[in-house]
């Protein structure tokens, strides 16, 4: 229910350094400056509560009555004190002539826990904590449990890792148990998927079990290998091929690693090779995830279409 403010002086809308008079229905043309609230009142008109008097005019009566003036003061100033954040909000530039009152209320004060929270314009959204984009080669990974974002890694194309690190079996300081990097293939005119992964599966297993960047041998080399799968997989709505390798070292228990590798889906659809690097033993993720990462890759341009279950549209092997 709507309240209409007593009459009385109010900060004038229109010039807020100044006091206008509201009759209880509208605004006079009365004004006065607040300093003539605090001048001794004889009168009505004498800076007193109340609209200036008529001339030869006054206000009477006994003690009684001053003292009701009195209370109607101080209410009058309690309610100016309210309203006059909300009156000197009104436009200068309004028709002096809208009949709009002072507020019966305040609004209430903005907190942290009631103001709206809209994200800045200028900050993007943060990424979605289940979900690796790889913006490049236009694709997001599922970032499955025990899986981080890459951090301190050399592998600059590293989308993911397992989280922490350990102690390698052979030469080196520091091994990790699972290791996701994204590429783009460049330089070769080479298009098939599988020749491409079919190419790439014997560098993966050597830069990852044989000898390091910097002549280490983490896992005292490799010793020999097993292809454990080769088959057509759809990845992000596309035909892709993988190849996955289980790999034998001289130290340590060895890992796996695959190459997938199919068309983008942005740009030139230059074709994306994925390396998949896992140890075998307790430090190292479980191989199933190579193909729940596989099966969650996504296109970025066409996520809304449902093709991107890297479901196998062949023989798996």
């Amino acid at each position: 229910m709507s309240m209409t403010p007593p009459p009385g002086w109010y900060p004038d809308p229109h010039a807020p350094h100044l006091e206008r008079w509201w009759d209880g229905t509208s605004w006079t043309d009365h004004r006065r400056t607040p300093a003539a609230a605090s001048a001794p009142a004889s009168g009505a008109g004498a800076g007193g509560f109340g609209p200036p008097a008529a001339p030869g005019g006054g206000v009477t009566g006994g003690s009684g009555g001053a003292k009701a003036v009195a209370l109607t003061v101080a209410g009058a100033v309690l309610v100016a004190a309210v309203v006059a954040g909300a009156v000197a909000l009104t436009r200068d530039d309004e028709d002096p002539e809208v009949r709009t009152g002072p507020s019966p209320t305040a609004p209430a004060p903005t907190t942290e826990s009631t103001r709206p929270s809209s994200p800045s314009a200028s900050e993007p959204a943060p990424e979605d904590e289940g979900v690796v984009v790889d913006e490049l080669n236009g694709v997001t990974f599922p970032l499955l449990d025990g899986w981080v974002r890459p951090q301190h890694v050399a592998e600059k194309d590293a989308v993911m890792t397992t989280d922490g690190t350990h102690d390698c079996p052979g030469e080196g300081s520091l091994c990790r148990g699972g290791l996701v990097i994204s590429r783009t293939v460049t330089a070769t005119d080479e298009s098939s998927p599988r020749a491409l992964a079919e190419a790439d599966i014997p560098d993966a297993a050597e830069e990852a079990f044989d000898e390091d960047t910097l002549g280490n041998r983490p896992y005292g080399g490799m010793t020999s290998h097993q292809v454990v799968k080769a088959a057509p997989v759809a990845v992000a709505g596309r035909a892709g091929y993988l190849v996955r390798w289980r790999v034998t070292t001289a130290e340590g228990p060895g890992g796996y690693v695959q190459s997938l590798v199919f068309p983008s889906s942005v740009g030139t659809e230059s074709p994306v090779l994925v390396r998949f690097v896992f140890e075998a033993g307790p430090d190292g993720p479980p191989v199933a995830d190579m193909d729940r990462i596989t099966k969650g890759i996504r296109s970025t341009a066409d996520q809304a279409s449902g093709g991107g279950v890297g479901s196998s549209i062949g023989p798996t092997g």
